[in-house]
This record gives structure tokens, sequence and C-alpha cells, in this order.
């Protein structure tokens, strides 16, 4: 129970709400952030709020708080009607220098998604994203690089084409992610 009498499920699941609001949204961030895993049920509730802007943040949040019983509603989180939502979705399912454990979503299981979105998604931000978390593969999945090169050598969007680009043989995160060779 917290000090006001109302138990903490309802204070944390109000913080929830308050990312729906601009001059709350860090102050409520923060404190996510700072209750951590105890925060996380609520979390996870908040990935299906009404406020896009709720869902966005619900993955931002979960991209540092991330346990393996949300990663399902995580991915779930790539077919969101909104775009900054599928964002920062992908951000969190790709970028492995926020987690602090050993928590890593099935990679097998994304590829798939990933490819989707690069080559279907409408937004190319959401398209921009989805090249990072193809790149995870291309150096062990053939389907990997031809998404990428198709999206290099194809893609509506500017940003796209390059971004996609630095992943494809040549390009710098391509030569620097490349496998050494064993002596």
């Amino acid at each position: 129970m917290s000090v006001t009498g109302a138990p903490d499920g309802v204070l944390v699941d109000a913080l929830v709400d308050a990312l729906g609001s601009e001059p709350r949204r860090p102050a409520a961030f923060r404190e996510l952030l700072r209750q951590g895993p105890d925060a996380v049920p609520a979390i996870r509730r908040g990935l299906a709020h009404p406020h896009p802007m709720v869902r966005e943040q619900c993955c931002r949040l979960l991209d540092q708080l991330l346990v393996e019983e949300a990663v399902d509603e995580l991915i779930a989180m790539l077919d969101d009607p909104e775009a900054r939502v599928r964002v920062a979705a992908l951000h969190a399912l790709s970028c492995e220098r926020c987690k602090s454990d050993g928590c890593r979503p099935d990679r097998a299981v994304l590829l798939p998604r990933a490819i989707r979105l690069l080559d279907h998604d409408p937004d190319p931000h959401v398209r921009a994203m989805s090249v990072e978390l193809v790149g995870l593969w291309v150096h062990t999945h053939q389907d990997a690089l031809t998404a990428l090169t198709r999206a290099h050598d194809g893609d509506p969007s500017p940003a796209v084409r390059k971004k996609a680009g630095w992943y494809t043989p040549g390009g710098p995160i391509h030569r620097r992610g490349a496998p050494r060779s064993v002596r």
C-alpha cells in the first residue's frame, strides 16, 4: 500500500496513464523506469492503452525493462496502427545496448516480421528501423541480405535506401559486422 492508501498497482497504472500527458510524461517515464521490474505488469497493460503515445512510451520502457513474458506482446506491437509505436517496438526488439540483462527476443521469430515491415510498411521511418532489425542477420541468413539489397536498390525513400546500403556488402556496418576469419 502507498502512503495515500491506494494499492501500489493503482499508482503505477496512473503513471502509465500519465505517459499520454505532455507535461507529465517525463516524470512518469523516469518514475516507471526507477521502479524497474515492479512496474512491468502495468507497462505491459499500457501496450493496449487507447492513447498511441502511451503505447509508444510503454514500448520505450520495455526496451530497458524487457522480461521474457513481455516479448510476444512487444512483437504484437509491430502491427500497431500508429507508425511511431511500430518504430518504438522495432527499436526495443533490435537494440541490445539498452538491455541490462540477458533477456533477448527470439530473432528467428522476428526476421520474417522485420522483412515484411521493410518490404511493405507505408511509413519510411518504420522501414528504416526495420533495416536495423533485418541487418542483425545479414551475415547469417540469405533472406536478410536479399531484403536489404532489395530495399537498397528500390525503396521509395532515399533515407531507407541509404541505411539499407550500410548493411549490404561494401557498406560500413556490413564490413564492421563481418565474421572474423579464424587463424
